[in-house]
This record gives C-alpha cells, structure tokens and sequence, in this order.
C-alpha cells in the first residue's frame, strides 16, 4: 500500500488484499496444479461443468442446494461483484466499515455507494433500522438503490452477525425490494465453530439472494485466483445470472485452467484440504486472540475476532499519544503502525470508516513470520505462539501498542 497515488492514477490499486494465511502451499494442491500445468487455455466464462458442479457439492454440504447451472465462476469475487453490480444497476448499499474491495467496484462503473452503519456488537450486516433510514433517504434524493451486500463472518471486523441481527436485516431489504450479495468467504474460518452459528442469508430469503465465495479465504492460496456464485432460482435468478455472464464475458474472466482444476479439487473437500483447514483456522485463531489481548491490554478497543486471519482496532483511547506521535488520521495512523510493526495496517478509511477515526484492521498472516519449513511448523506445534519466529512478532506487536499506552499515560492532560 502505498499513502498518495502517482499523477494521474487513482487510489483504488493501493488498497489493502485480502489477508494471507502466511502458510506454505498444500502440498496435495500444488500437486493438483502442476498435473494440470500442460493445460495453457481457460475455463469457459462462468467456469465448465466440473468446476460449477464442485462449487454445487461444497454448497449442498452446507444446507444450500443449487443447480450447476445456476453457478458462475471467476478469477477471483471483484469480478463476479463487478459484474453483478453492472447486471443488477442501481445504486449499492455496503456496511460501515466493509472489505476494501466492495465499493470500487461501484464507482468504477458510476455508481454511488452509500455506507450503512452496523450495530455495536458485530460488523459486516447493517443495522435494520440504519438500513430503512438511508434508502428513504437515497431515495428522496433521487436515488434508485438495488443492491446490499453483506457479510456474515467480516472482513474486516473478524466478527460473525448474530442470527437475529441477520433476520431483521434481510427482512428490511427484501421490504424495500433490494438484491443481496452475500459474501461468504470467511464462513470457514469460524474460529470456534461449535460456540459460533453462522447462517446465511440465501437460507432465509432464497430467491433475493447471490452467494459470493472466494476461495481465498479458506481454501485456496490467495494467489490462485478463484471465486465461486450461487444465483437463486426462479425467472429472476435465471435472467441475472444470464447478465452476468454476459459482463464477464466482456471481460474475458475465465479462470485458468490449472487453477480451476485446483478449485475443483479443493471444493470437493477431500481430507488433506479439510485437514489443512481446520490446522490453519486454529492457528489464525490463537494468534488472533493473543493479538487482541494485547491491543486491548493497551487500551486499545477491539471486538473478539470470531472468524477469519485479522482484527480491527479502535485506537480512539491512545489518541494523545498518537497526537503526540503527529498522527491525526487513519492514514497517518496506517503509516504509523506499519513502519513500527513491520507488517500492514490499513487504516480504516479504507474500509469506509471516516478518515478522522484511528481505526487499522492488523492481520495475523503477518505474524507467522520465518522460512517455509518454519511456517510449516506453525501447523504441527500443539503451542504455536512458543515459536521464535511467532514469540518475536507477538512481542513486537504487544511492545508498539505498549508504548503507546505509555505515551498516553504520559500526554494526557491532567483533570
């Protein structure tokens, strides 16, 4: 990331990823890929039947039947988001904060994003209410909007909607008419599955809703390109997945061919894949709780992380020492805590937050520091955070936010 763009450019290629896993490819993965190396073509637009099919199979395991040809793919969910937001037309609704990624896209083709606030105890799904308010308001400003998307398990908050909190949200999109994108990318990193109900939003209002999944999340290394969506059935369903792979055929996004044949194979879910899953959400787990504890022993404010490889931190309560640092905004504050944590913290301001907000979302890829053999290491060791490599980078980060505690302690003014 970079803080101004070059002349001309905007600031959209300077965003944050994705966070990374820090792990070594799978071996039985890699395995998949190089056999289907001598493959040079692509997938055809929307992906070929094995692959739609493999994406049927992983949603079927879920609750969520769906028919193959009701399923598109893609190099990676910008472009099915892209392609879905120019299908459907309108204006997009997004959470506040939401991934990085969600409302370029809206801009890109013109179209304005309008920011929903969430709730206090989750991100990802907008507050009902909040919901209501900003379409009547888009409205009577002439506005015309069509789409929400939403995540139940965050990017970047880390945290998982309440059910509750899910229903009466989806039931005031559909009561003013809006389609739904929801982004299901984290749902396999839940970080405590059996304590943590995660539902989705297709399961609730089946024929208003797009299921987007990229397979970055879990399944696959983030440079593989490929991401997978569910369309609704019915007349609706049928005519919108029919646009979109009109516009991905303007774009000519077809996953390539040994990357599909890894996606194939990973949607499947045989047991290597399973097993890396689970080793890798456990492992991303502890170093995110260890991070928390030590942003918030600072004085620092942060939701538990619930799902995913990051956490995202108000550091509202160490202003004066940010202030004493010359850090007066989410980008200074990015600027900041990169230099000092050798790692990536976006600000929030790339989320949507408000630039004045000291918000950063730190990612625990980050943390599994070291050569390959040991990162691979992270995943066998029953004590990852003992690690060298692993102790030193908790260290660092639990040092910085230290000494900011110590720098507030010592600016604040008297009472």
């Amino acid at each position: 990331m970079r803080r101004t763009a070059p002349e001309g450019h905007g600031p959209v290629r300077f965003g944050p990823p994705l966070p990374e896993d820090g792990l070594p490819v799978l071996p039985e993965l890699s395995a998949v890929l190089a056999a289907a190396a001598s493959r040079g073509g692509h997938e055809p637009v929307g992906g070929g039947r094995a692959l739609r099919e493999a994406a049927c199979g992983y949603w079927d395991r879920r609750g969520l039947h769906c028919d193959p040809d009701r399923v598109a793919a893609a190099p990676g969910s910008p472009a099915l988001l892209l392609a879905l937001t120019a299908a459907l037309g309108g204006d997009v609704l997004v959470p506040r904060p939401c991934a990085a990624w969600w409302a370029p896209y809206a801009r890109l083709l013109g179209r304005p994003a309008f920011h929903v606030p969430t709730p206090p105890e989750s991100g990802g799904v907008p507050d009902p209410y909040a919901l209501l308010e900003t379409v009547r308001r888009v409205r009577a400003e002439g506005g015309d909007p069509r789409l929400l998307v939403l995540s139940v398990a965050d990017d970047p908050t880390a945290t998982v909607a309440p059910p509750e909190l899910l229903h009466e949200t989806v039931e005031a999109a559909q009561g003013e008419g809006l389609h739904l994108v929801s982004d299901e990318t984290w749902r396999d990193t839940l970080h405590d599955p059996h304590d943590t109900v995660l539902l989705s939003p297709a399961e609730m209002v089946p024929d208003r809703v797009t299921v987007v999944t990229d397979l970055s999340g879990a399944l696959l290394p983030p440079g593989w390109p490929a991401a997978v969506a569910r369309f609704p059935a019915g007349e609706d369903g049928e005519g919108l997945h029919a646009r979109v792979l009109d516009v991905l055929t303007a774009l000519d996004a077809r996953v390539a061919a040994p990357v599909a044949a890894a996606a194939g194979y990973a949607l499947g879910e045989p047991e290597p894949v399973t097993a890396r899953v689970a080793t890798a959400v456990r492992l991303h787990a502890l170093l995110a709780a260890e991070a928390h504890t030590a942003v918030v022993a600072a004085g620092a404010l942060a939701r538990p992380p619930r799902s995913g490889r990051h956490l995202y931190v108000d550091l509202a309560p160490l202003r004066p020492a940010l202030t004493a640092h010359g850090v007066g905004d989410a980008q200074e504050l990015e600027d900041f805590l990169t230099a000092r944590l050798g790692m990536p913290a976006p600000g929030g301001h790339r989320f949507g937050d408000d630039l004045e907000a000291p918000r950063v979302r730190l990612s625990t890829g980050a943390l599994v520091a070291g050569s390959a053999t040991e990162r691979a290491e992270c995943l066998t060791s029953p004590t990852p955070s003992e690690l060298p490599q692993v102790h030193r980078s908790l260290i660092q980060l639990k040092s910085v936010f230290d000494d900011l505690r110590d720098d507030a302690q010592r600016w604040e003014p008297p009472r």
